[in-house]
């Protein structure tokens, strides 16, 4: 049993959606808290049960009602464990901490959340293990983990509960010592935060809370209380630029409660770890922040330590004080040996590749004193990084890519802040850098190489691309780089395309596709293999998009391609090649200056369109010599634009729909999708279907005997068959008024059914009555489902058209089935059945369960109920109001049978199924019905 349900933990764990394809998540959890209660279970693998409510709560309890039950019971079985098992109960901890907040808003699930909160507030608060067992500590640090958590969904949750905090933290002796302190300091955080919204809040409010020590307010007329009032989402970061502002909260100089909560934390900070330390100065900073009454020199006798540390977490939490404080704390001298050892940092040896990035990116955004540059996001050097410090982080050829790119960047705004242009050395230094970077690559360096240097160039250019002298002797290089090596082509044209748009000013991107054609175009047809030729026409096609290049050259390599004497590349008829030619050709039917180029372009199309050795080529130069010969340039120009002005494409039904290299093939669309369902399917009433005779043999065997030989029987069909009516929706349109040939497709959501077949519905016309259509299901297993369901069909203009409809919901109780007896079995024949399967029910295990339902109903309530909605099913006498048996078949072969009868206290149904499975289902439907 325990390695199967490591199997299913494991495969839910894995992909949830294809495990509840075969299941229901109400049926899971079911059967998960089944297993959670059953005192027979090993407790490790009680522990693998709750990793799914761990990690996906919201799945299995998608509704208010099902976490708040869920969690109740999750609360019950916390109370039942015992106590040895500390690592289950701590478990079961973090699943209700789950389970209660993956709703957004707590007042939902009312009744389990002040209960849970008393729970883990008891926990925190039982010191009894100070001198004893240490594996009990560890329930009150994941209690403590809770309450932050709990705190930080919820600010303001804990607001009444500092002072206890603080004297839980101040006792403790343990390593939960800095686990109180995050606590209170979060707290401690969110009061101040909250406060400052409030527009009379002051130093009274902060000290009665500081000194308070009431229960957490949780009354349901009260939603929650603070907890969910304004704020019921987590806080962000209040720390901002120095140019940015944060909230405030005015307490005047009376405020000595939180001068001292803050020193004694600070006092005490040194002790924690490196990552509990950060997360207490954060949150320290973020509170003295917001009350100006408390000076940042608060934090000075902390400011060595830091200044000092190797930290990283330490050394960005200083960041963040500095940018929060400014002058105000950090000295220009604290300033200049901060930005020193940044850059020490950046490339000490002994730190890993991911610590120096983090520690050049710090050196981008460092939080100058006095900043110049009040912009948050752009990359800005602060003043004091000059040419001399920067000059450790120079790159060489031997970093990685990521340390290479970003010294490069560093380097790059340093040499242009300090204006080493034409001649600085700085500025040769990065231009021998790029150089050495391509010979590299020219030698057949690897892929990480090539994209490290066209990154490198993007970079050099984004910043130098104004210095002529170095851009030109770059654009030669690369043009000689790309004969050597044609196959990076993609990487010139992306580096082209990102120059043009982030620098549109910038005409080096116009002059490198200009080189390209130039050195393309002089190239012997005679060294062009067939692999270079179609980097070239890529190539040939973005220099052609430029409508200041002349494409007389271009038009001459392509005639030279083109014909057999000068070059045997088209010989082979490769379809390929004829497409990268037609693509260069499309280009230039749109060009500026088509009227100097017509008669060469008139001459390849016609070249191509009767001797090239693929016919679907030879189709595509037909049409467009016919398009350039036939048509003017400004509809030439219409037909063949990609988009219209604006960016929206233009709509092509005709001529339009050419096929070039790169867009693929574009045709006219046959089935036209519609923007809202036309129709829909209405349920109508389903006339149960009548039971075939079963045929008793010579022996005359029992009744249920002879019930159970009809399932063994090959042309026995277990299905439910749902009636609706076809009709149109609202919305009317009159296009769709009069429909024909209608085929509805029904997709299913689970595994729960077979596979439906789709039905034909001849005509549906708005003003006619609306056709009914059957559909037959087939379960496997008897689950309630839902089915998507489309529609192809045709409309009186000829057109055809596919629609989405709504969704069918197959309710439980729209698979309820009589008794598949005979009629001449009478009511005898089936009540001897009924107490067959009851019997059997009872005395089996396995699948097999019994279960009891009460509710209070009058006794003409019951009849009417009865009569309302189990008449069809029932197998004793109507006249006998004492007790009522309703016998429900759910195919394929299940069966759910109650006994029906009113006791002193309440209305009871005895219920037995021969599949545990459906007892929620079942459970759901009698809430239903006996509520209405």
């Amino acid at each position: 049993m325990a390695s199967g349900w490591v199997e299913r933990v494991s495969a839910f764990c894995g992909s949830p959606s294809r495990f509840l394809s075969g299941t229901s998540p109400e049926v899971f959890l079911a059967e998960l808290l089944r297993e959670l209660r059953d005192d027979r279970a090993n407790y490790n693998v009680k522990v693998l049960l709750l990793s799914p409510l761990c990690e996906y709560p919201a799945l299995l309890c998608p509704s208010d009602s099902v976490g708040e039950e869920t969690a109740l019971e999750l609360m019950s079985i916390f109370a039942q464990s015992p106590l040895k098992f500390v690592h289950f109960r701590s478990q079961l901890l973090v699943a209700l901490t789950c389970v209660l907040t993956c709703s957004p808003d707590a007042s939902s699930r009312l009744r389990a959340f002040p209960d849970f909160l008393d729970l883990l507030l008891q926990l925190a608060q039982d010191t009894s293990d100070l001198h004893g067992d240490a594996a009990q500590r560890s329930l009150r640090a994941t209690a403590c983990d809770c309450l932050r958590e709990m705190e930080a969904l919820y600010p303001g949750l804990l607001s009444q509960r500092l002072e206890l905090l603080g004297a839980l933290r101040h006792q403790e002796t343990s390593r939960l010592h800095q686990a109180y302190a995050g606590l209170q300091t979060l707290v401690l955080r969110n009061v101040v935060y909250l406060l400052t919204g409030e527009k009379e809040a002051g130093a009274a409010h902060l000290k009665a809370l500081l000194g308070g020590n009431e229960s957490v307010g949780w009354e349901a007329d009260q939603n929650l209380g603070s907890a969910s009032g304004k704020n019921t989402k987590p806080l962000s970061s209040v720390i901002l630029t120095p140019m940015g502002t944060v909230p405030t909260l005015h307490t005047g100089p009376d405020c000595k409660e939180l001068r001292s909560a803050l020193s004694s934390l600070l006092e005490e900070s040194y002790l924690f770890t490196p990552l509990s330390q950060a997360a207490l100065l954060y949150r320290l900073t973020e509170v003295v922040a917001m009350v100006p009454a408390i000076p940042p020199t608060i934090f000075r006798a902390q400011l060595l330590r830091l200044l000092g540390t190797s930290e990283v977490s330490l050394l960005h939490t200083t960041l963040l004080m500095k940018s929060a404080f400014t002058d105000s704390l950090f000295s220009s001298e604290d300033e200049a040996f901060l930005l020193k050892r940044l850059v020490v940092f950046s490339q000490h040896p002994l730190l890993s590749t991911p610590e120096k990035l983090f520690y050049m990116d710090c050196i981008l955004h460092f939080p100058e004193n006095r900043p110049i540059s009040c912009g948050d996001s752009d990359e800005a050097l602060p003043v004091l990084l000059t040419p001399r410090l920067a000059s450790a982080l120079l790159p060489v050829v031997f970093n990685d890519s990521a340390t290479l790119l970003a010294r490069f960047n560093l380097l790059s705004l340093v040499y242009l802040e300090a204006g080493e242009e034409e001649d600085g050395r700085g500025l040769e230094y990065l231009y021998e850098h790029l150089t050495s970077l391509l010979r590299i690559v020219e030698s057949g360096g690897k892929r990480e190489s090539v994209v490290t240097f066209f990154r490198a160039v993007f970079l050099f250019l984004l910043h130098f691309h104004h210095v002529e002298r170095y851009c030109d002797n770059l654009s030669q290089q690369l043009c000689q780089l790309y004969l050597q090596h044609t196959r990076f082509a993609p990487h010139l044209i992306n580096l082209a395309d990102q120059t043009q748009e982030k620098l549109p000013d910038s005409t080096w991107a116009f002059g490198l596709l200009k080189a390209l054609q130039r050195v393309i175009s002089q190239t012997p047809l005679s060294q062009v293999t067939l692999r270079d030729l179609s980097w070239h026409l890529k190539v040939l096609t973005r220099a052609a998009e430029e409508g200041g290049i002349p494409q007389h050259a271009t038009l001459r390599f392509l005639s030279g391609v083109i014909t057999p004497s000068l070059s045997s590349l088209t010989s082979s008829a490769d379809w390929r090649l004829g497409n990268g030619i037609l693509g260069v050709c499309r280009r230039l039917l749109v060009h500026p200056s088509l009227d100097s180029i017509l008669i060469p372009l008139a001459d390849v199309l016609q070249h191509l369109a009767g001797h090239y050795g693929d016919t679907d080529i030879r189709d595509h130069a037909r049409l467009y010599y016919t398009l350039l010969t036939t048509l003017s340039r400004e509809k030439l120009a219409t037909v063949l634009a990609h988009h219209a002005e604006g960016g929206q494409q233009i709509k092509k039904r005709t001529l339009s729909c050419l096929m070039t290299e790169g867009e693929g093939l574009t045709s006219i669309l046959t089935i036209h999708e519609t923007e809202a369902a036309i129709f829909r399917l209405i349920e109508t009433h389903c006339e149960q279907p009548e039971a075939k005779d079963l045929i008793q043999d010579e022996t005359e065997r029992g009744e249920l005997e002879t019930y159970r030989a009809q399932f063994g029987d090959p042309t026995f069909a277990s299905q439910v068959t749902l009636k609706f009516l076809l009709t149109h929706t609202e919305t009317r349109d009159a296009r769709f008024d009069q429909l024909f040939s209608i085929r509805l497709h029904f997709s299913l959501t689970d595994d729960h059914y077979s596979e439906l077949q789709d039905l034909s519905v001849p005509c549906l016309f708005r003003e006619r009555p609306p056709p009914v259509v059957a559909l037959a299901l087939k379960p496997k297993e008897p689950h309630p489902t839902r089915l998507h369901v489309s529609a192809i069909f045709t409309t009186q203009d000829g057109l055809t058209w596919h629609t989405t409809l709504p969704d069918i919901h197959v309710c439980f109780q729209q698979i309820f089935l009589p008794l598949p007896a005979p009629l001449s079995w009478g009511q005898t024949g089936r009540q001897a059945v009924f107490a067959g399967l009851w019997e059997e029910i009872s005395g089996e295990t396995g699948e097999c369960a019994d279960s009891l339902f009460c509710c209070r109903l009058e006794e003409e309530a019951l009849s009417a109920l009865v009569e309302k909605h189990f008449l069809p099913f029932l197998v004793s006498d109507p006249a006998h109001k004492d007790q009522f048996r309703v016998l429900l078949f759910l195919p394929p072969q299940s069966h759910v049978l109650l006994k029906i009868s009113s006791e002193e206290d309440a209305v009871h149904f005895n219920i037995a199924t021969d599949r545990w499975q459906l007892l929620p289902h079942i459970n759901d439907y009698l809430l239903k019905i006996t509520a209405s």
